[in-house]
């Protein structure tokens, strides 16, 4: 049932208004924050969104885009607004041997699918492939291989833009490229992505993935400056993981081959204290390997967890302050503060590889990802949560860090504007040049 102003549009797909229709639009991820949306546009065309994006401004009504919800506190969410549904845009479109086009609305595992059929995978993959292509566009998309390739949006070519005046805009860095760069990181607030030009590259057939165990989260650190370095795996992160002795603390990385080839395991594992008795190496295929979250996923569900709440701070650490982090922070933790099944991903990320404005990484050569995967089991937990998290982004500025803005951080609008410092400028232009009305709600002080 639709009522309101989108009443009478012809549309591809279609925009409801029933309190039970528009609920999931109400909720994501996190399960912390719930904002009901006044209507969702389901859409079905690019027209549609060009269609509806005048009505709402002409009724002033705010428009957010989701793709598949995993954000944690309400960032793909609007109250008494539109929430505009990408989902059913999920087309992969032109694709050669160096790039393909996909709607905004793919997932990241139904295009790898794709692309692995011609020995072709995209350069960042986020761990969890269940996200949409628009939706880690708009935000950054951390992956594995990040400390090589930047964060997904390092890694775009082009991108249709629908803008708050309904018009479909191709943009790059040498087309429009103000809003080609306050399209990528920028949380939908000056236009909606509905379309995505991205590169690829050739893909391995194997994976020869490495896990080494510490004792200690200085252990794990040094490992990881010494690979950061020599570049010798293609795949680097690290989990500081909970046992029943406490925590442990997991170097996590993978070397990439297509066989007659195969990596030199001695080579690989060379100064990094590899015990065959306490650490594994595992040879996987490419698929395998990337979508190796598909069983922890279905074991989530089968424990309620996947669909707990889910407080998940991320900040970005500079490299000379990760350990006055770690031993503000991570070293206190105890398992009831992750939940069940939580645990910290703390991994170096060269910032030669970062070129997204918006993406906001600390000063130095070098950054720590440091992400809190915690699942809580009541409102009381969860909202002890969210307070542990503001604390964690307060300790990381104070040491020149920043935010991975996904996470369940608490934000102001002058932390907005902190946040996004000389590269807030370039965004307020970009805004009030493809969205003057405000369509797009504004997350930072003007």
């Amino acid at each position: 049932m639709t009522s309101g102003p989108f009443s009478r549009l012809n549309l591809d797909g279609a925009v409801v208004t029933d309190p039970d229709a528009t609920a999931y639009a109400a909720a994501d991820f996190g399960g912390i924050v719930n904002h009901r949306p006044l209507a969702v546009l389901r859409a079905g065309s690019v027209r549609d969104i060009e269609v509806v994006l005048p009505v709402a401004a002409a009724n002033n009504v705010p428009v957010v885009p989701r793709g598949r919800g995993h954000s944690s506190l309400g960032q793909a969410q609007v109250l008494n607004g539109l929430v505009v549904d990408l989902t059913g845009m999920a087309e992969v479109h032109a694709l050669s041997e160096d790039a393909v086009t996909v709607d905004a609305g793919v997932t990241w595992n139904s295009l790898l699918a794709r692309t692995l059929q011609h020995g072709l995978t995209p350069r960042v993959l986020t761990d969890y492939l269940g996200t949409s292509v628009g939706g880690t566009l708009s935000a950054g998309g951390i992956g594995g291989t990040s400390h090589r390739y930047g964060v997904q949006t390092d890694n775009v070519l082009s991108l249709d833009v629908v803008t708050a005046d309904g018009v479909l805009r191709r943009c790059s860095p040498a087309e429009l490229p103000d809003l080609f760069y306050a399209a990528l990181g920028g949380f939908g607030q000056c236009g909606i992505i509905v379309r995505a030009n991205l590169p690829l590259i050739p893909a391995p057939e194997r994976v020869r993935r490495i896990k080494i165990y510490y004792s200690t989260v200085e252990e794990l650190i040094a490992g990881q400056r010494t690979l950061l370095a020599d570049g010798r795996f293609d795949f680097l992160q690290g989990e500081i993981l909970p046992t029943g002795e406490g925590w442990v603390h997991m170097l996590d990385a993978a070397s990439y081959y297509t066989p007659p080839q195969e990596p030199d395991d001695a080579a690989l594992l060379d100064g990094l204290g590899f015990a065959a008795s306490r650490d594994k190496i595992e040879d996987l295929t490419y698929w395998e390997f990337a979508t190796r979250l598909d069983e922890t996923v279905t074991y989530l569900e089968s424990t309620g967890e996947w669909e707990a709440p889910h407080p998940w701070p991320n900040v970005l650490v500079p490299d000379a302050k990760i350990e006055s982090f770690t031993s503000e922070i991570v070293d206190g933790l105890e398992q009831a503060d992750m939940g069940a099944s939580g645990l910290v991903l703390i991994y170096p990320i060269s910032t030669a590889a970062f070129g997204t404005p918006l993406f906001r990484v600390p000063q130095g050569n070098t950054v720590y990802l440091v992400a809190g995967l915690r699942f809580a089991a009541d409102t009381a937990k969860t909202s002890d949560m969210v307070a542990d998290n503001r604390r964690w982004y307060d300790v990381a500025v104070d040491l020149g860090g920043t935010s991975y803005p996904t996470g369940a951080i608490p934000f102001t609008s002058a932390d907005w504007t902190r946040h996004l410092g000389p590269a807030g400028e370039q965004l307020s232009e970009a805004k009030d040049r493809y969205d003057p009305m405000d369509v797009f709600p504004r997350r930072f002080a003007r």
